[in-house]
């Protein structure tokens, strides 16, 4: 147990990480803006640039390397992610930068696909979501401590400097993977058994729920600063701060969130989503009053996460044959759902299915109730057939 925590803890220093190298670029666009004579705008295209990556690299990476023994493989994406991040640092230009950026979320999809299979092995089957938890916990204070220490390294040092601080970080953990990560008992699929399992009705579903049910939260909080500005009149200066408590509620949903799955995954998550769909709803209400609208942002940030480990979890159960794919469509399936979240806000903002920037935490709630009818949808696929990530999972 003591080596399973070790190892975790390695695949935990990862995710930390990759995602501070996510998000840090959010609270450095002036910098890199001034610095490369680019447009804000411009810069902004370095956080789209990597999302789409993410996204469309995930499963290509995943299929090019199927052969490869998973740790092997672990070991090359981190690899792969160090030379991205140092490119970044050395970046002459934006095209430069931006192929920088591409490179390190190339290993971003595959490294939470493959790490979740691996957590999974190095526990016992109840544990599971809680394992994959852990891993995940490095995401979460990644947007609680690495990406506030990163901005400010940047604001003080310039915006190279945190770029070479994660691929500081990056090289430890490939150090603690290369130490500590076993090879585990998991065989590698033929790339037949890792595409056939895409036609499989229950993982389509699986993937939708995912699609569906965490596209509501970026629906809400890709445009929480304008909510909280234009509506509860926070101060702007505020909005950081506030964003702080959103990553405590995601990191305690995070573990709220595996246990609850180690214990009855499918009931647990359809409460969480329900639960989801709720908090989005009642912020149309509570973003009037600042002391309600705090109250919400934590409960917000924790009914998002607590739906992750079990949702992953859920993929691997459904796609046992070929985990690794599965599991790293999964995250891609993440990745759309941010995106599509943002989408679908945006038109709402923009009046175009009505309502502007009030509509938006309602239209977020509505987008999490697709969620939760797949969600529904998946249970009842699940019931007929063995699970081997929850101790129980009737309702």
């Amino acid at each position: 147990m003591k080596s399973a925590k070790l190892a975790l803890t390695a695949l935990t220093l990862g995710a930390f990480a990759i995602g501070m190298t996510e998000f840090i670029i959010m609270g450095l666009l002036p910098e890199v803006s001034q610095s490369l004579n680019v447009s804000l705008s411009a810069a902004g295209l370095l956080i789209s640039g990597y999302a789409l990556s993410v996204a469309i690299g995930a499963p290509v990476i995943t299929l090019a390397t199927h052969r490869m023994q998973r740790k092997r493989l672990l070991l090359f994406l981190m690899l792969l992610f160090i030379a991205g991040n140092a490119f970044a640092a050395l970046a002459p230009n934006y095209g430069v930068l931006m192929v920088a950026r591409v490179v390190a979320a190339l290993t971003h999809g595959s490294f939470f696909g493959v790490g979740s299979v691996i957590a999974a092995e190095l526990v016992p089957k109840e544990k599971r979501a809680g394992a994959i938890a852990m891993m995940f916990t490095g995401l979460t204070l990644a947007n609680i401590l690495g990406v506030p220490f990163g901005t400010w390294l940047g604001q003080a040092y310039g915006w190279r400097f945190p770029f070479w601080t994660i691929t500081g970080i990056g090289l430890l953990a490939m150090i603690g993977v290369a130490l500590l990560v076993p090879k585990v008992n998991a065989g590698v699929s033929s790339l037949k058994e890792e595409l056939g399992v895409l036609r499989r009705p229950a993982v389509q579903v699986a993937l939708l729920m995912t699609v569906f049910g965490f596209g509501g939260v970026f629906t809400a909080f890709t445009y929480i600063a304008p909510i909280l500005v234009d509506i509860t009149h926070f101060h702007e200066s505020s909005v950081s701060l506030i964003l702080v408590l959103f990553g405590a509620g995601i990191t305690l949903g995070n573990f709220v969130g595996g246990k609850l799955a180690d214990w009855r995954l499918m009931p647990s998550l359809i409460g969480i989503m329900i639960a989801l769909a709720a908090i989005l709803a009642a912020f149309g209400i509570t973003d009037s009053y600042k002391g309600a609208t705090l109250a919400t942002v934590f409960l917000l940030g924790m009914a998002a996460f607590g739906t992750v480990p079990g949702l992953q979890v859920h993929m691997l159960n459904t796609a046992k044959e070929a985990p690794t794919l599965a599991s790293t469509l999964n995250i891609a399936a993440f990745n759309l759902g941010n995106a599509l979240g943002a989408y679908l806000g945006g038109l709402v903002i923009d009046a175009k299915l009505g309502g502007g920037l009030p509509a938006i935490p309602w239209a977020a709630s509505l987008v999490t109730v697709v969620g939760i009818a797949f969600t529904l949808w998946g249970a009842r696929q699940t019931q007929s057939r063995p699970v081997i990530g929850a101790a129980s999972d009737s309702a």
